[in-house]
């Protein structure tokens, strides 16, 4: 199995961190971190709050400008940069893997919320104007410490939730629904089986449902096809790999299950436009 971009742990990051959470003025966290500007993953959740400041940040390749008042998420695994220009101000919070499955009944409960999904449509966006006071104080207190573990994470679960009501309708969806739980369920198998199955049928199979029927719930949550759903994720690894510059075109394709390397060329360039040997001389 080859490597790919470097992945950071939160220990790494902050030895000011209780119970497996961060949360921090982000000017602070930037003074203390000012090195992370080189594309890195993270083994933990992440989310920041931008009050004020400009320039870039980028998340799975994909480059968005630095606003006030914009928030990003990201899960585990993601990669990610940033090129910050002027003084920026906001908040930063990050949280272990395990911090919610412990204290919550049902332990992906955190995929309830799309802004969880790693997903580029839902995870960045701007939080409006009426909600702007009330995260201001959430997060105000939260920085303040002196609160118990059970405040913090309730606070943050009531953070999640403010955020989710300013979304979009069609960006919510009911936890309880049939179907959106086979839809988290055919991407958590996505997620562990990418590299090894390619097509919606193989799935669908393994979710016990036709592929119609795959193919469907997945147009209708996420707006893409089931098969374009595996196609990105192949890809977006494909990318992920191709940053770290000791491994091969052949390895990369050899890690990603396909034939030979002239298929995995194909299938890059036809999905990115340009070959992986370009990419790679792009991202340099």
């Amino acid at each position: 199995m080859i490597t790919g971009a470097p992945i950071l742990d939160q220990c790494t990051l902050s030895a000011d961190k209780e119970g497996g959470i961060l949360v921090e003025r982000l000017s602070s966290y930037l003074e203390r971190n000012n090195n992370l500007v080189f594309p890195h993953q993270h083994n933990f959740y992440h989310f920041v709050i931008f009050t004020n400041g400009g320039g870039k940040h980028t998340i799975d390749f994909d480059e968005y400008e630095v606003r006030p008042w914009q928030v990003y998420f990201m899960i585990p695994g993601q990669i990610h940069t940033w090129n910050f220009e002027g003084a920026v101000e906001g908040y930063i919070v990050n949280f272990s893997v395990d911090t919610f499955q412990t204290f919550l009944l049902q332990p992906d409960y955190l995929s309830n919320f799309p802004f969880f999904l790693g997903l580029k449509h839902t995870c960045v966006f701007m939080i409006s104007h009426e909600y702007q006071d009330t995260i201001l104080r959430v997060m105000d207190r939260l920085i303040q410490k002196s609160f118990g573990m059970d405040f913090i994470k309730v606070s943050l679960l009531y953070f999640f939730m403010v955020l989710e009501q300013q979304m979009e309708p069609n960006e919510r969806h009911e936890a309880s629904s049939y179907n959106y739980t086979l839809l988290k369920n055919f991407r958590a198998l996505v997620e562990k089986k990418y590299k090894d199955l390619h097509l919606p049928k193989q799935y669908a199979a393994l979710l016990y449902i036709t592929p119609n029927h795959l193919n469907a719930l997945s147009k209708e949550y996420l707006g893409l096809s089931a098969g374009e759903l595996i196609r990105n994720r192949i890809l977006l690894e494909a990318k992920r790999l191709l940053v770290v510059h000791q491994h091969s075109i052949s390895e990369i394709a050899y890690e990603l299950n396909f034939s030979d390397n002239s298929y995995f060329t194909k299938f890059f360039k036809k999905m990115e436009g340009i070959t992986p040997e370009e990419f790679r001389r792009k991202k340099q």
